[in-house]
């Protein structure tokens, strides 16, 4: 359902109106970004040797490319073992076998349901106490699971959602070529719902990649951690983040490109729409979930 079915399009007046609120809300941010740059240069932080001090060999080497790196590994293996979790419990959830679908359902509304930084705390504390890992690797593990398990169980309601998008006629080709109901979800509808999901499944995957920040936490030397440790080692705190967050902004973008430039490339070999499904659509694969 579109929006102009929702809401009424706005008149002469209401143009006028939405034209006005816009320039004065331009002008509010204006004068905010001109207060805080006053602000900054009152205090010394637009000086040059701030921000030329962040384009040095030290920072680059010793400080930002191994933060840069250590987020990207725990972003890759994150990503790889949450969408194994997600296919093996969403199909779980979809399941005509009752003990399994109870099962997945509990271990998917758990693991959603418990925080992030929570899970990976513990599983730091936990692993630590017991000395199953390498002490080095410990922190590493526990920013990988508690990604896992958390953004799997998205992924798994993500994969739910994409086979009730499904039109019901692949199904019922499937069916009608001799295909069992479980055969037909991994052959047929499966594939076509993960890519009919991209877009929300590259979502979940810059979540994962911004999640990973919360390892410093558990003295995960991710980028955020090393930028923040090069900032308050030479007093430049505010430049530091600045330049993680471009970095993180960067990495966003490349990744949404990605995306975008897959599902173009496969749209055709999906039945569904490949695009988020709007709000009352997504209302509307949910009750028939329930169903």
């Amino acid at each position: 359902m579109s929006a102009q079915v929702l809401f009424d399009a706005p008149g002469p007046k209401g143009r006028r109106n939405m034209v006005i609120v816009n320039i004065v809300g331009a002008i509010v941010v204006i004068g905010i970004a001109v207060l805080v740059l006053i602000r900054f240069g009152q205090t010394g932080q637009l000086e040059a040797d701030r921000w030329t001090s962040m384009f040095t060999a030290n920072a680059w080497m010793n400080f930002l490319i191994p933060g840069l790196r250590n987020t990207l590994i725990a972003a890759a293996l994150s990503i790889v073992f949450s969408m194994l979790f997600g296919i093996v419990f969403g199909l779980g959830r979809l399941t005509t076998i009752a003990p399994l679908r109870w099962i997945s359902g509990i271990v998917v509304e758990f693991f959603r349901a418990v925080p992030v930084l929570i899970m990976m705390v513990a599983f730091w504390l936990g692993f630590g106490y017991a000395q199953t890992f390498d002490p080095n690797t410990v922190p590493l593990v526990a920013v990988v699971l508690a990604l896992t398990l958390y953004n799997g169980s998205v992924i798994a309601e993500l994969v739910r959602s994409g086979v009730f998008g499904l039109p019901k006629g692949q199904r019922e080709a499937a069916a009608a070529i001799g295909m069992t109901h479980s055969k037909s979800l991994r052959l047929v509808e499966l594939p076509q719902a993960l890519i009919a999901m991209l877009p929300s499944l590259v979502s979940q995957f810059v979540v994962i990649l911004k999640d990973s920040a919360l390892g410093s936490w558990v003295t995960y030397n991710e980028l955020l951690f090393m930028s923040r440790l090069y900032g308050s080692g030479n007093g430049n705190m505010l430049q530091a983040l600045i330049v993680a967050a471009l970095i993180f902004i960067l990495l966003n973008w490349m990744l949404t490109k990605l995306a975008d430039y897959v599902a173009k490339r496969l749209s055709s070999r999906t039945a569904a729409p490949v695009h988020a499904p709007d709000a009352d659509v997504q209302e509307e694969i949910e009750e028939k979930a329930k169903a």
